[in-house]
Formats: structure tokens, C-alpha cells, sequence
């Protein structure tokens, strides 16, 4: 048995917490590049979808928020003053409001801290029925499964051939769907973290459920479009355009995204169904959403809802 001291155990501190939160989706340099028209384009297709969503909320007084993750991590492109104004602009001519802006490097690092290495070290390796542990874990291969791959037939020297065997889901329904997830590679420059597992951590800050030491990370700075930085590290990880918003962070998360994304999208919640949420942080959050009458899924993937546009 271990005991350890109260004052050891660092206090969880809650975050203000909306009904719903919104992605408006989600867009490439080349979709950039494009011009006004082809922003105008994307959001002329969310924007139906958005307010639908909005309406389901079933509460008195429902706090739904809007945000926007730009990818300035894969890609360096523009500035923020040029792209944010932008995507400001074409959503206004759909009928929608941009509460939020991210970074996408805002979901690998804030400030010294490597917040996806956090999250990283949350993973609980989900072990297939009957394996024998030949396959390292995720935190030493850098790839994550929802089941056992397919062995290698390869065979040594004096020994038979092996037999062929499909890869197999864990928690499978009829027939598998088997999933291999490239968690980061090792790039001359360090780690370069991959899109589903950055996509899983920017839904586990839109959810409420990220934490560092018990601090919420990187909360969102009020900052107006027209007083953005000219570089990207200079803009904050979470930027609150709208004043009046309410809080990026949601008991629930919607995600209007392109089709394209349906793919990346399985990823990340492959990726989260093996994370391991603090117990204190999901309780604070399962509290206040018992408070307010709501009943919350307890698995973290089924707070997540999408269409694919």
C-alpha cells in the first residue's frame, strides 16, 4: 500500500465550461492559396450544419461556442494578420462568427511544455486477447493499434514458414476494422508530432480534459483580429476573437469538417479511446455537467459528434 501526503496531490483547477463547442472546420495551405472565394465556399457549406447543431442543444439558455484550428505546424504560411482577418471575413458572408482561433503547434507545444509529450504519457496500451507482447508499446514504437496487426510470415533460418493470420480488432462487431495510427516520427530536428494525435489533443482541450499538474493549458488570450502578430510563434496557442463568447471549452464538441478528414478523424478517436484521462479532472467535469442537469457520456469519444461536408 502507498500513502501519500494531501499536499502532494497537486488541486485540479476547473475551467468555465460552455454547452457546446463548434469546429467550423478545417483547412490546407493550398486551400489558402486559393483565394477569398474558396473560404467564402467552405463556410457557405458549415454554416447550415453549425446552426443545426446549435439548435440541439436542449437547455434553457444554451452557451455554444464557435473556434477554428489553423495548421501552422505542418506548414508555414502568411501571418496571422493576413489569414485570421480572412477567415473572419468569409464566415461573416456565411452568417457565422469565429469565437476562437488555434494553433495547431499550440496542440504540440505551449510556451517550455510539451504538451503532447503529456498527453503521450496518458496512453494505456490496449493489449489484443492472447498477445504474448512482441509488439513494443506504443510510447517506444510511436504507433498505436485498436487490435493485433497480422504477423510476419517471415521465418528464420531452420525454422517452418509461418502461417498467415489477419489482423484482428479488439473490441470487434462481426468483422474488424483494424487500425494502425502513426503516432509522431523522428525527424533530424526532434519530433515531429502526427495530424490525428495533435487533432486528439486539441479535443481534449476543446472537452475540458487537458490539464498539466493540475493547471488548464494554454487558455484562450482575448486578442481582436486587427491587433494579431506578424508570426505565427508570436500568436498565442488559443486566441479569443469574439468578447462576448462563451467558453472554448465544452461538455461537448462538434466538428463540421470536410470529407477528406473522415480518415484522420478515426485516428483520433482510435487515439483517445486508449488515453487515460486524469479520474479528477473527469470527475470535476461529470460533476458539473450533473449540476446542471446534463448526463455526460463517461467514454470521452462518445462527447464527440461530426458531419462530414
Amino acid at each position: 500500500m502507498t500513502f501519500t501526503e494531501l499536499s502532494a496531490v497537486p488541486a485540479v483547477r476547473s475551467v468555465a465550461l460552455s454547452h457546446l463547442s463548434v469546429e467550423l472546420g478545417h483547412l490546407y495551405m493550398d486551400d489558402y492559396k486559393q483565394g477569398p472565394a474558396r473560404l467564402r465556399e467552405h463556410f457557405a457549406r458549415v454554416a447550415p450544419w453549425a446552426k443545426v447543431a446549435a439548435e440541439q442543444v436542449m437547455v434553457g439558455r444554451p452557451r455554444v461556442s464557435t473556434c477554428f484550428l489553423i495548421d501552422d505546424y505542418f506548414t508555414r504560411f502568411s501571418s496571422p494578420r493576413e489569414v485570421v482577418p480572412a477567415l473572419v471575413e468569409a464566415a461573416a458572408t456565411a452568417g457565422l462568427e469565429i469565437d476562437y482561433v488555434a494553433r495547431e503547434s499550440g496542440c504540440a507545444r505551449v510556451g517550455d511544455l510539451d504538451i503532447a509529450a503529456v498527453v503521450q504519457a496518458h496512453i494505456v496500451d490496449e493489449p489484443p486477447p492472447g498477445t504474448t507482447g512482441g509488439r513494443p508499446p506504443a510510447s517506444v514504437s510511436g504507433w498505436l493499434a485498436n487490435g493485433e496487426r497480422s504477423p510476419s510470415t517471415a521465418a528464420s533460418a531452420m525454422s517452418a514458414p509461418r502461417q498467415w493470420a489477419p489482423p484482428r480488432e479488439n473490441a470487434v462487431r462481426n468483422h474488424s476494422i483494424f487500425l494502425d495510427v502513426e503516432l509522431w516520427s523522428e525527424e533530424p530536428v526532434g519530433r515531429k508530432w502526427s495530424c490525428p494525435f495533435l487533432a486528439a489533443v486539441w479535443q481534449l482541450q476543446r472537452l475540458g480534459l487537458l490539464r498539466h499538474r493540475g493547471e488548464p493549458v494554454a487558455s484562450p488570450v482575448p486578442v481582436a483580429a486587427a491587433e494579431l502578430p506578424a508570426e505565427w510563434d508570436e500568436m498565442p496557442a488559443v486566441v479569443q476573437l469574439n468578447p462576448k463568447a462563451t467558453a472554448l471549452r465544452a461538455y461537448r464538441t462538434f466538428n463540421v469538417l470536410d470529407r477528406r478528414f473522415l480518415a484522420i478523424e478515426h485516428a483520433v478517436r482510435t487515439i483517445l479511446n486508449q488515453v487515460a484521462v486524469d479520474p479528477l479532472v473527469s470527475g470535476q467535469v461529470q460533476a458539473r455537467a450533473a449540476d446542471e442537469g446534463l448526463r455526460l457520456p463517461a467514454e470521452t469519444t462518445e462527447r464527440i459528434d461530426y458531419l462530414f461536408v
